[in-house]
């Protein structure tokens, strides 16, 4: 395999050294083929917010697995989950599975390009939206960690068509939507850009990007792959109260099987296949494990106490950390958001992509080792976001703070 590894992010070039292979994983804690156990705070990247293993989302599988593991027709499941995430989202009426977020954010680009009859979309800088050519540019996650925030393999009349803005600069949107406003079909972005490090939205700017998409025709794409069920049953669009013109989902959506989705309005939405022109498909789309893991999981996360747990945990840890930092004066900020956070090793919290990479990349490599060799798991970048899951506890958070203070007091 390229790298020892199915997915660059996963291999520890960015940090140094070699990945630990994982075998087995439960609740907060992943264990390593070396014996080694961590307090795990990757959560998959994200898609584990009951933690690894959950007994009910396992059983769930196990039912699922042993009524079939593939049909290619329709499924009780779909619906079910595809209800819940109707009911749960603003922005969605209709929603169309898919096997992955790079899917789902593929088929809004092309969504949108059809109901708009143009052609150009503009993307910001350091988000990421999967590995669609003509997404990657000046793409943020992995591209972001190893330098390459385009990819060779991608022509260039790939990318024509996309323009770029910087995040959080509003006056670079109305600058293109001057140049190219009746030829602009969509904006996309993560309403929290979470692929460069946790980088929140500044007051008004999804407003701002809501009213100038409506006044010139355009639509506007929200990436909540990351976002959905992670700050709330509603996502960005209901927390920060921005209802998009077409939603894109994953991660949690599966719990922790391969999943992805993009939803709008009816009318919108009325223009996929097979009742509308615009082809897209999957044969596996739906998997009924997927449906059965992914319901089974926004079932039990539909607590209001859930999220007031996740927050109060996140809290606890970031304001041990922020206090810590402090202590050692360190340079370097937090940026966090209910049950996700970025430390960045640079004095002022980023707000955008070019603040992002004026991180101290060497910094956190060794601050990664550290925790690691204390059997504590963040991520292998200083481009991604640390996430808590139902299954963390204050012990954890307490023995992570320990952990926290030792790596500080060395670097």
């Amino acid at each position: 395999m390229p790298g020892g590894v199915n997915s660059p992010v996963r291999s520890f070039n960015a940090v140094g050294g070699s990945p630990a292979f994982i075998s087995k994983a439960k609740g907060a804690y992943t264990y390593d083929l070396d014996g080694n156990k961590y307090i795990d705070y990757m959560s998959s990247w994200g898609p584990l917010i009951l933690g690894h293993s959950d007994p009910d989302v396992v059983r769930a599988i196990k039912q699922a697995a042993e009524r079939g593991t593939s049909y290619g027709a329709p499924c009780e499941n779909e619906v079910a989950i595809a209800k819940l995430i109707v009911k749960s989202f603003p922005g969605i009426d209709m929603v169309r599975m898919t096997n992955s977020g790079t899917e789902a954010t593929m088929s809004a680009v092309r969504l949108a390009r059809a109901y708009t009859n143009r052609d150009y979309i503009i993307k910001f800088e350091g988000c990421y939206h999967g590995h669609a050519d003509y997404l990657l540019v000046q793409a943020g996650s992995g591209a972001t960690t190893f330098g390459t925030p385009s990819s060779p393999g991608v022509p260039k009349s790939f990318t024509d068509k996309t323009l770029l803005a910087k995040y959080n600069d509003f006056s670079s949107v109305e600058k293109l939507f001057e140049k190219y406003g009746d030829k602009i079909a969509a904006v996309i972005l993560e309403p929290v850009a979470a692929n460069m490090g946790v980088i929140l939205p500044q007051k008004d700017f999804l407003k701002k990007l809501k009213r100038v998409t409506k006044k010139n025709g355009a639509l506007l794409i929200f990436d909540e792959v990351i976002t959905g069920f992670r700050l709330g049953m509603g996502g960005a669009q209901k927390y920060f109260g921005v209802t998009p013109d077409i939603t894109c989902l994953g991660k949690i959506i599966g719990g922790g099987l391969p999943v992805g989705a993009f939803g709008a309005s009816k009318k919108i939405m009325k223009m996929v296949a097979p009742i509308g022109p615009m082809y897209q498909a999957g044969t596996l789309s739906g998997n009924p494990l997927a449906m059965a893991a992914g319901l089974t999981t926004l079932s039990k996360l539909n607590k209001t106490s859930n999220y007031k747990k996740l927050r109060s945990l996140t809290n606890s840890l970031v304001e041990g950390l922020q206090d810590i930092i402090k202590k050692n004066e360190i340079k370097a900020s937090i940026n966090s958001l209910e049950s996700m956070f970025t430390v960045f090793f640079t004095e002022h919290a980023p707000h955008d992509y070019k603040t992002a990479l004026a991180c101290d990349t060497k910094k956190y490599s060794k601050f990664f080792e550290n925790l690691l060799g204390t059997g504590i798991m963040f991520p292998p970048s200083q481009f991604e976001a640390v996430f808590l899951s139902l299954s963390h506890t204050e012990k954890d958070v307490d023995k992570t703070l320990n952990a926290l203070y030792r790596s500080f007091k060395s670097l």
